[in-house]
């Protein structure tokens, strides 16, 4: 059997979208037939770890076989006062997980938490491919690079390019292994404003500059929000309730889903059968 293919969802930045992102991927891929596994390593916020007991409650309610559900991982930070021991811990529980879940899983979705911490590094430095999910706006591309404010020219890259410039070295280091890096514009606004235009010109630069692809991802939509509760994803909605009417809206969100997995270009397991 070959190994599982990771996923890693991450952004320094909170509010960009990274668990419902997160879920959204596992969903899509569940319900194209593969064994997906789900890592939370923000387990003290918990957003995913909440939002797969949201979807495991609502799976008891309207049966599994309509709400497949991925095999879930919460990885807490360490508790103990040494940093150095820490670590050790934190490497420790990390690797007993993930090694678990590529054994046995097609994917694995690993959603990192909003902050600079030894658990969220060794999460990226493990991915096959990163998905950072970045809000359509200069404040939360300042993680990725900082840009002066009158010629829009980008000065050096950010913190968060940075720490995915060491991953990449130590994932290289670890196994020769790459990272595909994506940045998912998310959030975006249905206009033709000028910040809309001029963060396409400064990501076209930029992803030259450092190594990365970018795409769209989910526009502003309420519906994101009021399905967390429900633990369910844009493409569970019909299939959780065959009464569900469709708005237009919804079904515009839904193919940003697609969209947004097509642009992954995730590789296709080579041992699905044989591990069935």
């Amino acid at each position: 059997m070959t190994r599982a293919h990771v996923i890693v969802v991450g952004n320094e930045k909170g509010g960009s979208g990274k668990s419902t992102t997160a879920m959204h991927l596992v969903v899509a891929l569940l319900r194209q037939g593969y064994r997906v596994g789900s890592m939370d390593l923000d387990a003290r916020q918990g957003t995913l770890t909440r939002y797969a007991a949201n979807r495991s409650a609502r799976a008891i309610i309207v049966g599994a076989d309509r709400l497949p559900l991925p095999t879930h991982v919460p990885v807490a930070r360490s508790e103990m006062a040494d940093q150095a021991e820490a670590a050790i811990d934190e490497r420790r529980r990390f690797e007993a997980a993930l090694d678990e879940l590529v054994a046995t899983q097609n994917y694995v979705v690993i959603d990192c938490g909003g902050s600079d911490n030894f658990l969220g590094r060794l999460g990226h430095a493990h991915a096959d491919t990163l998905v950072t999910p970045l809000n359509d706006s200069f404040v939360d591309l300042d993680m990725l690079a900082l840009v002066d404010s009158e010629t829009l020219a980008i000065q050096r890259p950010g913190v968060y390019s940075e720490l995915v410039w060491e991953s990449r070295k130590q994932r290289a280091i670890r196994d020769r292994g790459s990272i595909d890096w994506i940045v998912m514009r998310n959030r975006l606004s249905a206009l033709d404003a000028r910040n809309k235009r001029d963060m396409g010109h400064v990501l076209e630069k930029l992803s030259k500059r450092i190594g990365f692809r970018f795409v769209q991802g989910f526009s502003e939509r309420v519906i994101f929000r009021e399905l967390f509760l429900k633990g369910l994803t844009l493409l569970d909605m019909v299939e959780a309730d065959p009464d569900q009417q469709l708005k237009l809206s919804h079904v515009a969100a839904r193919q940003e889903v697609r969209m947004l997995l097509d642009a992954l270009k995730l590789p296709q397991p080579q041992a699905l059968a044989s591990a069935s």
